[in-house]
């Protein structure tokens, strides 16, 4: 499974009842939360979401509604008796403001709580099932996206024909590298007993930005794109003032990109009704979709 729950879809201010910026990303065993607006831990109940398998968390960048509801998120975690340590991605500053607020409240967390400063474009985490990229915006302050990739093995075991060929399950592993098999100078080759894996998945998370190209290099060739569309097209101009993005905007940078689909989101709290921004959007990209509140979207 790799999908992405959206928990919170507007911008700064919330309205009706939409939630500002927050969204969790399953892979398998994974969970990642992105940002962490205001009540994100009130949407994690809401969907029923295990907050004990969350280890991971980014943060795009330092304006409120992505990061308010983190102190509330954490403490909670510790009431709960969390154990388990607990990583922040988040730019410079977050570990002191988190630090602070702790301070003065008197409290200790009884679990790990490690703070990782994003400085640079690169890896942030790389094992052998997922990493995990970051990548510069263009926003009034520092701010970040995310790549998600999925790794996989390139071949997939046929357990049948790899059983009938007395392939000991110790050596499936190096079947699934590609490798052949050999017993007592029988050679038994490794299309035999196996076939090609699926195309591995991506997702990417791109956060608060003006228009910037360098996102479709960024950003090339992912499963899902989630790209900000604070404004309908008629106010380009305004969403560059306040270095946002429109909806056509984003769509265009999932068309140079050559992503699989786009996902709109952090919609501006003037508009009630979201059917524009889809409209507009797939004007430029068909594969679009609107990022709604408690809906999974698999990558």
């Amino acid at each position: 499974m790799f999908g992405v729950t959206i928990l919170g879809n507007n911008s700064a201010l919330p309205a009706y009842d939409r939630h500002p910026t927050a969204q969790v990303v399953t892979l398998n065993e994974q969970l990642f939360l992105i940002d962490c607006g205001e009540g994100t831990q009130m949407q994690i109940s809401r969907y029923k979401i295990r907050r004990s398998r969350i280890h991971h968390i980014f943060i795009s960048h330092l304006h409120g509604d992505h990061y308010f509801g983190l102190i509330g998120l954490v403490t909670s975690m510790g009431l709960l008796g969390r154990e388990q340590e607990l990583h922040v991605y988040a730019p410079p500053g977050l570990e002191e403001i988190v630090n602070m607020q702790l301070k003065v409240a008197v409290t200790s967390m009884p679990f790990p709580l490690i703070f990782h400063t994003l400085q640079q474009e690169g890896m942030l985490i790389d094992n052998p099932k997922f990493s995990v990229e970051c990548f510069e915006t263009q926003h009034r302050i520092p701010c970040w996206g995310f790549i998600i990739r999925e790794k996989k093995k390139p071949r997939k075991i046929d357990r049948e024909k790899a059983v009938a060929h007395d392939v000991p399950a110790a050596y499936y592993e190096k079947l699934k590298e590609g490798l052949d098999y050999e017993r007592d100078g029988k050679l038994i080759r490794n299309e035999w007993v196996t076939f090609a894996n699926t195309p591995a998945r991506s997702y990417a998370f791109c956060a608060d930005t003006k228009y910037y190209e360098a996102i479709a290099e960024k950003t090339r060739g992912v499963s899902l794109l989630y790209h900000e569309a604070t404004y309908l097209k008629d106010l380009e101009e305004r969403a560059i003032a306040r270095f946002h993005s429109t909806s056509v905007q984003a769509a265009a940078i999932a068309a140079k990109a050559g992503v699989d689909r786009l996902l709109l989101g952090h919609f501006s709290s003037k508009y009630e009704s979201l059917e524009n921004f889809l409209t507009e959007a797939k004007e430029i990209f068909e594969r679009t979709e609107l990022a709604i509140e408690g809906v999974t979207y698999k990558v």
